[in-house]
This record gives structure tokens, C-alpha cells and sequence, in this order.
């Protein structure tokens, strides 16, 4: 099967600007093509997962990926998905954030003479005049069309409503695709479907500005889970790839805990397992939607952990689910004499200081629904307390039917 079909029928397509001109280029190893990276944060999240094997498969089949890292565009903020303004960052934030993207990258993407590149949209956006810019690209974009993309839809009904600083935030990723199709020879992009009206910003600044139609658009399908929340969010937390961020434990844990509806669904589109095998896994039923579970969390914790550390997960995972009660590899952390007082802690500082929670009206909120458990013992108040004798033999605890985590006095 050849490239464009193998996407196809991973379900990674939704919509293309040209299918003919882009299956040509894809299946012959002719496409450099990007895919843009905020950095919003110190880490890649599991949402950026498919974007990662998206870019490795395309390596794989001869293309040529470029990862722009967007240092200026983050200066602005995507307003996509948002009711709200984004948090504004300085340079030294995105700097820093950018080069934590890089690395993990790494992981995925072969960098190099030939092969995969690595840019930073801040060394020609930071850059710009403005009134040049006006100029030179203002002329080309239709406010009428830019107020009709759905991109500014959820911003515009917001508190607030669309800034101008926001409004610009189109421009600058359609600058984005201009100028690496001049500077490099892109001549694809790939993004998200909420990505759509800027991708085609860039596709038409480069036909009128270059008289050029070879630049194509094409979006791959987000990933939602069955409350509808983008892929790389649980419980309101990122899934960070970092594993400082999120431990392969939990990470497994995420993937493991998949709807039972999205699990194939992710398989295909995110694990390099031959379409074959997962045809035949996509006739099982019943308990062995739970094995598929299985390979799934396994195959991704492998690819961004290591195969040591999926062995530990997972072997970890089934010894607990199976009553083991093995918690050699459990998430766990190391308190300090001083987090007690009168030689104890209480449950609800516990589960903040352990990340089960992100407040003591949270932890007590679980609590009072009966989802937390100490030592395999329902805590039945809020008022519990585990004493530093019993921290210093190491605590279980277990939040809801899926959630363990260990905490030891160090």
C-alpha cells in the first residue's frame, strides 16, 4: 500500500486542497512539508502525538519534515478553541520552551543534512516591519473571509471578545507557509481541522503573491475521547510526554484507560502496527477490547519512554489490576519530614501533594463521593490523616477504580 493510502486508511485525512497533487507528492517522497508547534509550554502533550507520528511516517516514506517551532506566533497567542485570551509569555519562556520541544522531537524525527530540519518562526516574524507587512501581505487577506473562520468564532462570542492582537495571529502562520516555500521548498502543511481557514491563508498568499499553485493544505483528524475533550486531556491535566511531567506509568495508565469506542480508532491512527494485525484485533470483542488496551498504552509508552520503562508500566498496571499488589514501579512521591504535622499528614494535603489533586476542595470532593482508598481502605472522611510511621512503610494510595500512586517519608 502506498503512503497517501496508508493515511487514508489510518484515518488521519479529513481534508485536502488538492488529493491528486499531494498523493503524487506524498507516495513519491516529494513532500517537505511542516507542521507548526506553539510553545506554550516546557513539554510536548500526548495532543501533539499524532502531529509527532504523522511527521516520523512521512520521514519513513522519503519526505522531507520541517518542524516550525512558532517562538514569534507565540508571541500572539492562536486564538483556535478558545473563549478566553492565552496566557502572553516572555521570550526567555518561549526560548526555553522551545528548546524542551526540541529534544523530545528528537525522539521521533531524524534531524540533519537531508533530512528533517528544525525552524523557529521568531528569526523572520520578529523581524518583520510592520507597515511593510501590511503592505506586502495585508492587501491579500479579505477581513470579511477572516471573520467568517471558525478559528475566531469561539474568541469572538467570548468575555472580551476577538483582540486585534489575536486577529493577526492568521497572518503571521500564513506569513508562515510564504516564507518557507520560499526559503525551503515547502510545498505542503499539515495541521488540525481548527487549523484549516490559517492553512489556507498560506496556501493563497504564496498563488497571489508568487503566482505559484503548487502549495497544498491538508488537516489530519483531531483525536476525542467520549466526552469529547481533545486528545491530551484527563480529569482537566495534560498528558505531558515529559516524564518528569507525567510518568510513564501514568502515561501508560492514560492510554490503557482509553474509551473502549476510541480504542482502535487510536491504534491506527497513532501506533506503527501493520494495518493487517490491526484489521484482525479490530474483529475482537468483549475482554479483548482490554487486550487491545493493552498493546495500545504498551506501543506508545515504547515510543516515548523506551521499551524498559513500557515493560515496567505495564508490568506494574497488571500486577495492581490483578490485586498484586506489586507496587515496585508505582508513581510515587517523596515527602519531607516537615509536610507533617504533629507527626501526621491529612488525606486531602496528601493527594495534593502526590498530584491526585489540584486543590483541597478537589481532594475533598473525592473524598466525599467515596473515590479515594488508602492501603486498599476506603477513606471515609475527610478528617483522615496517614500517620509518618505509616509514610515511612510507604502509603498506597488509589484514587477511583483506576488511579494508584505510592507516597514514602523520605
Amino acid at each position: 500500500m502506498k503512503m497517501y493510502d496508508e493515511l487514508v486508511a489510518r484515518g488521519l485525512i479529513a481534508q485536502v486542497t488538492n488529493e491528486e497533487a499531494v498523493r503524487e507528492a506524498i507516495d513519491n517522497g516529494k513532500a517537505t512539508f511542516y507542521i507548526g508547534f506553539d510553545c506554550t509550554a516546557d513539554s510536548l502533550t500526548a495532543g501533539h502525538f499524532m502531529a509527532l507520528t504523522l511527521m516520523k511516517r512521512l520521514q519513513m516514506a522519503g519526505n522531507k519534515p520541517i518542524a516550525l517551532i512558532g517562538g514569534g506566533t507565540t508571541m500572539i497567542g492562536d486564538p483556535s478553541g478558545r473563549s478566553d485570551m492565552r496566557k502572553m509569555l516572555t521570550r526567555e519562556d518561549i526560548d526555553h520552551n522551545a528548546a524542551c520541544f526540541k529534544r523530545q522531537m528528537e525522539r521521533f524525527i531524524e534531524f540533519g543534512e537531508g533530512k528533517a530540519r528544525m525552524v523557529n518562526n521568531a528569526d523572520w516574524l520578529m523581524n518583520l516591519n510592520y507597515v511593510d507587512l501590511l503592505r506586502e501581505v495585508g492587501a491579500c487577506f479579505s477581513v470579511n473571509n477572516m471573520l467568517r473562520a471558525e478559528c475566531y468564532k469561539q474568541r469572538m462570542d467570548g468575555e472580551g471578545g476577538l483582540t486585534f492582537l489575536e486577529f493577526n495571529y492568521m497572518i503571521m502562520q500564513s506569513y508562515d507557509f510564504y516564507h518557507l516555500y520560499q526559503t525551503y521548498g515547502c510545498n505542503l502543511e499539515f495541521g488540525g481541522d481548527d487549523q484549516w481557514s490559517n492553512m489556507l491563508g498560506g496556501r493563497e498568499l504564496i498563488r497571489r503573491k508568487l503566482r505559484k499553485e503548487d502549495a497544498h493544505a491538508m488537516t489530519i483528524t483531531l483525536l476525542t475521547d467520549s466526552q469529547g475533550k481533545k486528545m491530551g486531556k484527563t480529569a482537566g491535566n495534560a498528558v505531558w510526554l515529559d516524564a518528569n511531567k507525567t510518568s510513564p506509568y501514568d502515561f501508560y495508565q492514560y492510554w490503557r484507560n482509553v474509551a473502549d469506542a476510541d480504542v482502535m480508532k487510536c491504534i491506527r491512527m497513532l501506533t506503527f502496527l501493520p494495518l493487517e494485525q490491526i484489521d484482525e484485533m479490530d474483529t475482537w470483542k468483549d475482554a479483548r477490547i482490554n487486550e487491545a488496551k493493552e498493546v495500545l498504552a504498551y506501543e506508545l509508552t515504547k515510543m516515548v519512554h523506551g521499551q524498559q520503562e513500557a515493560d515496567k508500566a505495564q508490568a506494574a498496571a497488571r500486577a495492581l489490576f490483578a490485586g498484586a499488589g506489586d507496587d515496585a514501579n508505582m508513581p510515587t512521591t517523596e515527602l519531607t519530614a516537615d509536610a507533617l504535622k504533629d507527626g501526621q499528614l491529612g488525606i486531602l494535603n496528601l493527594m495534593v501533594a502526590c498530584g491526585l489533586a489540584s486543590s483541597n476542595k478537589e481532594a475533598r470532593r473525592l473524598v466525599e463521593q467515596g473515590g479515594v482508598f488508602v492501603n486498599d481502605e476506603k477513606v471515609s472522611a475527610a478528617t483522615f490523616a496517614v500517620t509518618g510511621e505509616m509514610l515511612r512503610e510507604g502509603v498506597k494510595i488509589r484514587k477511583g477504580k483506576k488511579v494508584f500512586h505510592k507516597a514514602v517519608l523520605a
